[in-house]
């Protein structure tokens, strides 16, 4: 049987394609501002549910469990009353002093845990960062939600203090006025932690010197004093009413224990401040976005 001889078909033509290259966009590249904000509203559900997730597992392995969420405040405002109210006398002056510290101390206590966990929340998690692609601004803002699950027990036992540590408070309508005022202290707490959450991840020494800094930033909060102290020294008290938490807690103050209506001078710099902060965060943390990866 013989086979016969077929001359293959000649090759097909190469043609060559014209790639556009301009759609193409770098793996890991920065997105523009308005489509990083987009990423970040579409993220929403898990920083939530993260976020949640972690104050659950938070304490899950104290005895406690969350009750450490209001203890730790109230050995903090025990220490605070018996060095400065007791042994110094700071208290000279100020009528229901022990209200005045709970809330300073409460109030200082939920921005500070929020501007640390959020100026931290890259370099802590920096196998996720370098692991996966995703809005790296969700990390800062889900620990400040997580700080803003735990401060409502804080809260909570803040106003059950006020009402019952003699001279006890009467509950008012102002009250309510604390809302917003959180509202607005939380927003400041993010535009902090998101500032300091791109310089740590450039330069880690800053996180060594956050709790010092955190702590004379109490010291100047008129936490455990009165500002009046200072009525002889205007520059003084100028100078701490430009402090945003000072503003805070001074409008919390006037709301639980002085029954009065907060000036709108304190709303203002408290708007003007947490607004500021959020903005300039948001944009200088997206600036950095890139270079998270690398550092």
């Amino acid at each position: 049987m013989s086979v016969s001889n077929k001359t293959p078909p000649p090759p097909l033509a190469v043609r060559s394609l014209s790639v556009d290259m301009r759609a193409l966009r770098r793996v890991g590249a920065r997105p523009a501002f308005l489509d990083y904000l987009v990423q970040l509203w579409d993220f929403r559900q898990f920083v939530a549910y993260d976020a949640h997730a972690r104050v659950q597992s938070g304490t899950r392995k104290d005895r406690l469990g969350g009750a450490w969420l209001v203890l730790n405040p109230i050995f903090n405002g025990l220490t605070f009353y018996v060095i400065f109210g007791m042994l110094l006398n700071t208290s000279r002056g100020i009528e229901n002093y022990v209200g005045y510290l709970v809330i300073g101390i409460f109030m200082f206590q939920f921005s500070s845990g929020s501007i640390i966990s959020g100026a931290r929340s890259i370099s802590n998690n920096k196998s996720v960062v370098q692991a996966f692609n995703f809005p790296r601004a969700t990390l800062p803002i889900g620990a400040n939600i997580r700080e803003l699950i735990k401060a409502v027990p804080l809260v909570i036992a803040m106003l059950l203090l006020v009402i019952v540590i003699p001279p006890a408070e009467s509950i008012t309508p102002l009250w309510l006025l604390i809302l917003p005022a959180i509202l607005l202290q939380s927003l400041f707490n993010l535009g902090i932690g998101l500032i300091l959450a791109r310089v740590i991840s450039t330069i880690n020494d800053v996180g060594h010197l956050l709790p010092f800094l955190m702590r004379a930033w109490m010291y100047s909060s008129a936490v455990f004093y009165s500002y009046e102290r200072f009525i002889d020294h205007p520059e003084i008290i100028q100078a701490m009413k430009l402090n945003p938490l000072f503003n805070v807690i001074d409008i919390v103050r006037d709301c639980l224990l002085y029954n009065t209506v907060p000036s709108w001078e304190s709303w203002a710099m408290l708007s003007v401040f947490a607004l500021g902060a959020l903005c300039i965060g948001m944009f200088f943390f997206w600036q950095g976005e890139e270079s998270y990866v690398r550092n």
